[in-house]
């Protein structure tokens, strides 16, 4: 069998038919997740994570059980399994999300699973409620499964990155709204209240989740508002002198309009190493936030971690 090319081509205009149906996908499958599980910090109870065959739910609580949801992107299937071995499957196909949700929906009633959840996708203006969207969608499984490619070899490198730090920092989270990877630091001070008004969040949900100070950094496939694959960073608060602040590699830099560093997935995809080019801009944008915020890095830093080898103390 052909082994992938490490850094697969992604092309937001190619696939954006596909890219849209399976973030509403995940959006109901994530949703799921938020109605059965008990809040958890900057609401890191909603997630889905990369797994060996595509994105994943973990355990969701449900009664005496636990309740697993996984998109089987290899095999092109919904995987829906309960602790008490129970399965049901749907297929990833071409078809409209109202079919798609009337399945999930089916499935857990099938598995004996109450529960409901927010029909209204999240942080995508204009879409329409699951049940009521009934136009027929595209299903590119190859463009699907080249995406999760690049998530496996981008949650490498956020993983490398995370073990150089010894503060609270967030698991590595496909946030299913925003329809991105991401990995949060934090200093350890309280931030100052977000003043809300993101679009698609209620503003209970973006204070709660923006309450410490942090600097993160993430990756997106695209959007109509930016359509190119992207990694970024930004720091909240935002320090003074951040936007201005020198950042690796040198492809990189800030965009005033969306406030935050963004280097392309193309440079990155391009350079001779490009695990350590995505590592220098997850290393050199958390420097500036953390150096001009002037965060106790001494106290919250160590060396990256090695396998096999324990952290000298």
């Amino acid at each position: 069998m052909p082994q992938p090319e490490k850094w697969p081509v992604l092309d937001w205009p190619a696939w954006r038919e596909t890219a849209i149906g399976l973030q509403l996908r995940t959006q109901i499958v994530g949703k799921i997740r938020l109605a059965l599980s008990p809040w958890l910090n900057h609401s890191w109870h909603v997630p889905l994570y990369v797994t060996a065959r595509g994105l994943g739910t973990s355990a969701i609580p449900c009664g005496a059980r636990v309740l697993q949801i996984d998109f089987d992107l290899v095999a092109d299937m919904l995987v829906v399994a309960t602790s008490d071995g129970e399965t049901r499957t749907i297929p990833l196909a071409p078809g409209s999300i109202s079919a798609f949700h009337t399945a999930v929906v089916a499935a857990l009633r099938d598995l004996g699973v109450t529960t409901s959840f927010d029909g209204v996708p999240s942080e995508m203006p204009g879409a329409l409620p699951f049940a009521e969207d009934h136009a027929e969608r595209p299903y590119d499984a190859d463009a699907a499964r080249r995406f999760w490619r690049a998530l496996i070899r981008v949650q490498r490198v956020f993983g490398e990155f995370r073990t150089g730090f010894l503060g609270k920092a967030s698991p590595i989270h496909f946030f299913w709204g925003s329809f991105d990877l991401a990995s949060t630091r934090f200093s350890g001070r309280v931030a100052p209240r977000h003043p809300g008004g993101m679009p698609g969040l209620p503003d209970d949900v973006t204070c709660e989740a923006y309450s410490h100070e942090e600097a993160s950094v993430g990756f997106w496939p695209g959007s109509d508002a930016y359509p190119h694959p992207a990694f970024y960073a930004y720091a909240y608060p935002a320090p003074a002198g951040y936007a201005a602040a020198a950042v690796a590699p040198a492809e990189a830099g800030f965009n005033a309009d969306m406030g935050e560093f963004l280097l392309s997935y193309d440079a990155v995809r391009a350079a001779p190493d490009p695990d350590a080019a995505l590592l220098a801009f997850c290393q050199s944008t958390y420097e500036a936030a953390a150096d001009l915020a002037a965060w106790d890095r001494a106290v919250l830093e160590c060396p990256l971690g090695r396998p096999r080898v324990p952290r000298i103390v």
